[in-house]
């Protein structure tokens, strides 16, 4: 587990920064009877991930939010999107790896989602093609609340839909490295 004040950072960046945001440009958006609001969270606020739970959590929220949010201002014309992407490659992932303490009895958690990042990378969506869905999103017209971004983002939520709650949560246990990556490979549908 994280320190509480850290996973404060990232509800007040992530979740609390999207809200204050929002507030500031939904009036303009009602009076025009127009708008879109592309709201950027993750694969990870469709399904949680062990070692990633902190940053789920936050995910979840946003997609709530915005979930209610869409009902809430279709009535002025205004468009809400969830944008979900999967692995991008940005430098994100080599910050990740301060977070791998050994001494953490939640370490083998940790270490697994690196490893699983590590095999997605060479099959990873660019930072392009999230910004051609974040387009999409906000002026499509058939427009949609959820978008995924790359292959990996739309395995792991069918993947996710075909498993029940206690089939997923098995896949926490403690098994060697090579078993958990063919684990997921099978349940998901990967190809590396």
């Amino acid at each position: 587990m994280r320190p509480v004040d850290w996973v404060k950072t990232l509800f007040e960046t992530n979740y609390f920064g999207v809200v204050r945001v929002t507030q500031a440009v939904l009036p303009g958006m009602r009076e025009r009877r127009t708008g879109a609001i592309v709201n950027i969270s993750s694969v990870a606020g469709r399904l949680a991930i062990a070692g990633h739970g902190h940053y789920s959590a936050v995910k979840h929220a946003l997609e709530a939010l915005s979930e209610a949010l869409a009902q809430e201002v279709q009535r002025f014309g205004i468009r809400v999107a969830i944008v979900e992407p999967g692995v991008v490659v940005t430098p994100i992932f080599s910050k990740a790896r301060r977070f791998a303490d050994p001494a953490s009895p939640y370490f083998d958690h940790v270490r697994r989602l690196l490893l699983l990042y590590q095999k997605q990378m060479p099959h990873a969506a660019q930072p392009a093609d999230a910004a051609r869905v974040i387009y999409e999103a906000a002026t499509s017209p058939e427009p949609r609340l959820r978008w995924l971004v790359g292959e990996d983002a739309r395995l792991l939520v069918a993947g996710r839909q075909r498993m029940s709650d206690e089939e997923y949560v098995a896949a926490g246990r403690a098994m060697p490295d090579d078993q958990y990556l063919e684990e997921i490979r099978q349940r998901f549908g990967f190809t590396w």
